[in-house]
């Protein structure tokens, strides 16, 4: 049986993954508080953008994930349930990419 096939229908795409996704928001959050160390000590400004840059592609990395898993799970099953249940879905994520691509 997949992972697909064991999630109830109350869980989200991305709940076996869940312990994974909150190891790495905690290890951005560290990033994150490092950063503003580092203007708080008038860290070189490359340095520091640097590390921004770091942050920002971790959390985009985060977003993809969550996208996929939705896409898995939340968009085939209602697709599964009905034609126009997948349609929402459809536009649901359409937007969140949306979201993703200008953020």
């Amino acid at each position: 049986m997949t992972t697909q096939q064991t999630l109830t229908h109350a869980e989200h795409g991305y709940t076996p993954e869940k312990d994974a996704y909150l190891k790495r928001m905690r290890r951005i959050e560290g990033q994150v508080r490092g950063i503003e160390r580092m203007v708080a000590e008038d860290v070189y400004c490359i340095d520091v953008l640097t590390q921004i840059a770091a942050v920002t592609k971790a959390l985009q990395a985060v977003g993809l994930g969550l996208l996929e898993d939705h896409l898995g799970h939340c968009v085939v099953d209602a697709a599964r349930t009905s034609h126009e249940a997948g349609e929402e879905k459809v536009k649901e994520a359409s937007a969140a990419i949306a979201r993703l691509v200008r953020s």
